[in-house]
Formats: structure tokens, sequence, C-alpha cells
């Protein structure tokens, strides 16, 4: 994998790049639509490529392997063959979902032994288990194995839950290095910066992951339930520490406002559930601010559901009509929404993208933040 910085933003840590993979180049800042199982759900790939302008999607190491698990997913050739997407693919450890289980996990130096949510029965996630299992799933990048530190995690325990991230980390790059990719193109790891909301730990992981010979950095433990202006301020510490040639991962981020600021703070690369979770629900994100279209007042507006978006949803249907769909419960109205979320998120970036090269990204940014966070 290769990484090459086309352009620096004036009066801005924001920055464009392109990501060479195995399965093709990604414009940066770049949002990655989730696909949980593999899927992201309800958009066909056809779509999800020419209609949303997706570049590279993320799979969950967790759901893959509990469902369908290792064999037929190695049977079919890797994620790519088995789903058909032939884009660039990454994939999160794991150490997200086995994090949100709670009582029914346990941590020790081993790994995390946990429950499944399908069945109950007892699984063993290490460090070494799930680079195997990354290896297996094919993706082109892969993620080191960490714990999820709380948002409100107090310091003491945000220290220990680090340095026990930082020995996982370093048993994660052996095992990369003791096997071989399956399928015959190139995997990346990208270690996982923890540390909380605290910023002497923030710094301290940053130095360790720096230490390691890696194609990128992610930066996780943040928006799980922590202050936005924590969340930004713990950017900030990072990335002046990491190598400005190497693409920076803000996981599980979040919404278009958070996008926005967290690009002008030097982050590269996004993913989160909240375009099709809350579409399903019947949020609308658009350029003009939000749309909750369960609301009364769409009930008799025939306008397109959003003159402005790039997806054909957005002009073949109407507002009234999709609020129908969603209010019925009917299943074209969650596609609806998640067609139009996932598209809205891909044009933010790439006009962040356009916007950077033009030496305008800072201006923008700022009128475009006011209008996003508006209700409709």
């Amino acid at each position: 994998m290769d990484f090459t910085l086309k352009h620096q933003a004036v009066n801005s840590e924001a920055r464009a790049g392109l990501l060479q993979t195995g399965h093709g180049a990604i414009e940066t800042p770049i949002f990655m639509p989730v696909g949980t199982a593999g899927s992201v759900k309800g958009i066909h790939k056809k779509d999800l490529k020419e209609d949303i302008g997706a570049q590279i999607i993320l799979g969950n190491t967790y759901h893959l392997y509990l469902r369908p698990g290792m064999d037929i997913i190695e049977r079919a050739g890797g994620l790519h063959k088995f789903n058909g997407w032939d884009g660039p693919i990454l994939t999160d450890s794991g150490g997200y979902q086995v994090f949100s289980l709670g009582d029914i996990r346990k941590l020790t130096e081993e790994g995390a032994r946990f429950q499944s949510h399908i069945d109950g029965s007892y699984h063993l996630f290490t460090p070494e288990s799930v680079i195997d299992v990354q290896r297996k799933i094919g993706a082109d990048i892969i993620m080191a194995f960490d714990e999820c530190t709380p948002g409100d995690a107090e310091y003491s325990y945000a220290k220990k839950s680090l340095e026990l991230t930082q020995r996982w980390l370093d048993r994660c790059v052996i095992q990369m290095d003791k096997t071989k990719p399956l399928y015959g193109h190139n995997q990346s790891l990208f270690p996982i910066i923890q540390g909380g909301v605290y910023p002497d730990l923030r710094e301290a992981a940053a130095k360790h992951v720096t230490t390691i010979p890696s194609d990128g950095y992610a930066i996780g433990g943040l928006s799980v339930g922590e202050p936005e202006a924590d969340m930004y301020a713990m950017i900030e510490v990072v990335n002046p520490i990491l190598p400005k040639n190497k693409p920076r991962y803000l996981m599980g981020v979040g919404t278009p406002v958070n996008i926005l600021e967290a690009i002008d703070r030097g982050v590269d690369m996004f993913d989160c559930v909240m375009p099709t979770r809350n579409g399903r629900n019947g949020m609308l994100f658009t350029q003009e601010g939000i749309i909750n279209i369960r609301n009364k007042k769409w009930a008799d507006d025939f306008s397109p559901v959003d003159p402005n978006g790039t997806s054909f949803v957005d002009h073949q249907y109407s507002r009234a009509f999709l609020r129908h769909l969603v209010i019925s419960n009917e299943m074209l109205g969650a596609q609806i929404a998640s067609q139009h979320n996932l598209a809205f998120y891909l044009w933010l970036v790439k006009e962040a993208r356009r916007q950077i090269l033009a030496d305008n990204f800072k201006s923008w940014k700022e009128m475009m933040v006011k209008k996003l966070a508006r209700r409709l």
C-alpha cells in the first residue's frame, strides 16, 4: 500500500491524498460505508459504486467470524469473492464489538473471552487469532486488536487499558510477520491509538505506534460517549505526532459536522453506521441541514427528496412518498433514505477534497458547519 500526500490546505491541517491498494486507488479524505456482515444494509453493490461513489467499504471481523464463519469465507476465496465487491475493503478487529458486549465478555492478558450474541456460545479473541481471522477475510487494510476504552473511563483504567492494547499490538505485529496473505494481494496492518480523553496517554500512544513500521494509523476510542470537544482535542494531540506521509483513520466517526472538523484537524479516513442507521429511522442529512422525514410537515411535500442530492433517489422520489414509506415501515423507505445519506456523505468528503485542492477549505468548512447542524 502506498499513500501520496497531494496537497496540504492553507490555514488548516486538512489534506488531500491518494491511497493505493491492491484493489484500487482511494482519494482522501474518504468516508467508508459500513458493511458489518460484508454488505452495506439495503444497498446493491452497483449502486454503492456507481450512484453513491463509494471507493472502499468496511467489514467487521467479529460479525463475519460468527456468521457465516471463516470456513465459508475462505472457501469462497475471501470476502471480495464472497460479496462481489472488487474495490478495497477495510476490516476492524472486533475490539469495539467485544467492548460493547459488556457483561458477557472478559478481558485478560491472553485476549478477550466473550459470548456470541447469536447463540451464547463462548469464543476467545487473541491478538494472534484476530490477525489470522483477518487474513482469512482478506481485507486490504486490517486493524490491530485493541481494547476500546469507554468514553467516561477514569485515568487509571484508561492507562491500564492502553498498556494492554500496546502489548496486544506487539503480538499482532509478530503474527503478521509470521503469516502471509491468502488471496494474492497485500494486506496492511493499522495500529490503533487509544488513551481515552487524557492528553498524556494519547501522546504516549501516538509515539508508541510510530515506532512500529505501518502503512497507516487508526485513532480509536472516540465517539464512545465523550463530549465532542474532547474528541477534537484528542485528535489535535495525536495527529501532529503521526507521520505526514501515512493516512490517518478516525474510527466510527461520525456526524457530517464531526467529519469536517476532523478533516480540518488532519484526518483522512472515516467510517460510521450513522448514514444507514439514522436513514432507516427517517433522518436525512443534506447540504442545508437535517430532515426528519417522519414529521407531519412533509406529508404533502411533493418536491424531490433532496434537490441538491447526487443520488438518483433524491430526484426520483418525493418527500411525501418517502415519508409514507418510512412511517409504513416499508423496506423501500429505509433503502431510499440509506442510499441518500450515503451519497451525501460521499459528496461531503469529495467536496472537502475539492475545496482543499482549491485552497478554500477553511472558509467553506465554517460555512458548511453552520448549515449542516440546522433542523429543517
